[in-house]
């Protein structure tokens, strides 16, 4: 997972509310366990639409997404956050989000921002001409007109945005303890070693 620091530039102003996860990605994208190629089917209903913000040149590549209300409700999904990356979205901005979406969204190092209604109003008049930043540090959303927007995160999730770790990352981090600890039980419990040995 990539450290996820400081986000810069053009941001989706999408703003719809109740965006569910077969919104993001239809169910007949999930028939892959690879992440790579779901960019393509992400927003595909709403790609279908005529001129989309998705598909619209002036947002082409942008790197945030500014979303309505309980953005990510509906199924648990895992491959929207997976298509969402694969399109190049690193982090969205929203009121409020499904707890399953948020999840998966920093289990795979997409930063979910929530700010009041009217702080994503005013971002999303902002995109439509102007550049967004959101400076994880120092949990704040700027704009080139001094707006600046603090937001809340959970201590935990910021250390591991901030430092590129999920959960195989963490794991890794404490390989010293680990080793550690099974130098220790070989020594004080051998009677466990030999029986591993034994099923291996």
């Amino acid at each position: 997972m990539e450290p996820v620091k400081l986000i810069s530039g053009k941001a989706y102003p999408f703003g719809r509310k109740n965006v569910d996860t077969d919104v993001v990605i239809p169910a007949h994208w999930l028939k892959t366990i690879s992440r790579d190629g779901l960019g393509k089917g992400c927003f595909e209903v709403v790609r279908k639409e005529p001129s989309n913000v998705f598909d619209d040149p002036a947002y082409a590549g942008a790197p945030i997404l500014i979303a309505g209300d309980n953005f990510g409700c509906g199924s648990s999904r895992e491959h929207a956050a997976w298509a969402m990356l694969d399109m190049g979205i690193t982090a969205v901005i929203a009121p409020s989000y499904s707890d399953i979406f948020s999840s998966n969204a920093f289990k795979n190092g997409i930063l979910a921002v929530a700010l009041p209604q009217a702080a994503v109003d005013r971002l999303m008049e902002v995109a439509k001409t102007d550049p967004i930043t959101i400076d994880l540090e120092h949990q704040t959303v700027t704009t080139p007109f001094q707006d600046r927007f603090t937001f809340e995160l959970d201590p935990f999730r910021k250390h591991c945005l901030l430092n590129g770790l999920d959960e195989v990352g963490l794991t890794l981090a404490r390989q010293d303890a680990i080793a550690g600890y099974e130098a220790r039980a070989s020594k004080d419990l051998p009677f466990l070693a030999k029986g591993i040995a034994a099923a291996g």
